[in-house]
């Protein structure tokens, strides 16, 4: 029997799932598909635009620059005191280097 030459303890193991790709559906679109629909139609090239001005440069701003990859503390107590501190960071540089500080 091909089955105890696939599995490690076959006497242990019940079940075994097995799922094959067959491809896409035809007439059916992929997720990637419609969001590119969405993104590249006159109100989604608006909205896009709009995020930029937004909150993602905060974002790349802390990733990137500040390497905030990754919270260095545990606990949600100690996160939160972690992820304001650079966002405090973040908004007196923001201050400093547009003439406030002058």
């Amino acid at each position: 029997m091909l089955r105890d030459q696939c599995l490690r303890t076959p006497a242990k193991t019940k079940t075994r799932q097995v799922a094959f790709f067959i491809g896409k559906l035809p007439g059916k679109s992929l997720h990637t598909e419609r969001m590119k629909q969405r993104i590249d139609s006159a109100e989604g090239r608006a909205l896009y635009g709009r995020r930029f001005a937004t909150v993602e440069p905060v974002f790349a701003n802390l990733r990137h620059n500040k390497q905030l990859n990754r919270f260095t503390l545990r606990g949600q107590a100690k996160v939160d005191g972690q992820w304001n501190l650079c966002a405090l960071v973040h908004n007196i540089e923001k201050l400093a280097h547009h003439g406030y500080a002058q």
